[in-house]
């Protein structure tokens, strides 16, 4: 089973490309939201990639599946994703057109409105992933909207992190949506003094 690839980016299509890893060429589907950014960066000459792979195959579908992420809860996310009844990978990899944070705050909220926006999916199946997933994706419904960028950053909020669950008694998903509010009303938040005080500026609200 494949579950990790890095090689080079030799082809890219609509919804998969082919990644060269030791002389071998491996067709991976991409989800439309992970693509969009493939390909910007493939226009600024990034070939290089490494992707977290989810590998499906089973007796309705005997070929193989690579369905490729850039971050490992990602791919968590879409195993839950294809657990729902009639979404499959190739019906799943479509209707990811926004970022799973998105997706699964959708779920949680039962905003079913936005889940009909996806690629394929309809009031039934909107529903139908409510009611398998509710409760379940409560950690992705925490992840930013816009990844920081630098090391320096996520380094600050992995140190407020620790200290807000090993210090203080906060549960970790509590502790992860008090930063992620935090670095919502003040993104120019760099250092983890900044940080502490702005969440705790939240609390007293």
């Amino acid at each position: 089973m494949i579950s990790y690839l890095e090689g080079e980016l030799i082809e890219t299509h609509d919804d998969r490309i082919t990644l060269l890893v030791g002389g071998i060429g491996y067709d991976i589907l991409i989800p439309a939201y992970l693509m969009n950014e493939i390909k910007e960066d493939e226009k600024k000459g990034v070939k290089e990639l490494k992707l977290h792979i989810s590998y499906n195959q089973t007796e309705r579908q005997p070929k193989p599946i690579l369905v490729g992420f850039k971050h490992p809860l990602d791919k968590k996310f879409f195993e839950l994703f294809i657990s729902v009844e009639d979404i499959g990978p190739t019906a799943a990899i479509k209707a990811l057109i926004k970022p799973v944070g998105d997706i699964a705050r959708s779920i949680e909220e039962k905003d079913a409105r936005a889940l009909r926006q996806l690629k394929g999916i309809g009031e039934r199946k909107a529903e139908k992933i409510i009611a398998t997933l509710k409760g379940k994706v409560a950690m992705y419904a925490l992840m930013q909207k816009i990844e920081v960028a630098t090391e320096v950053i996520e380094d600050f909020k992995k140190e407020v992190e620790d200290v807000l669950v090993k210090q203080l008694g906060h549960k970790l998903i509590e502790a992860r949506k008090m930063i992620e509010e935090a670095m919502k009303q003040n993104p120019r938040i760099s250092s983890s003094e900044e940080l502490f005080e702005e969440v705790y500026r939240g609390q007293k609200k």
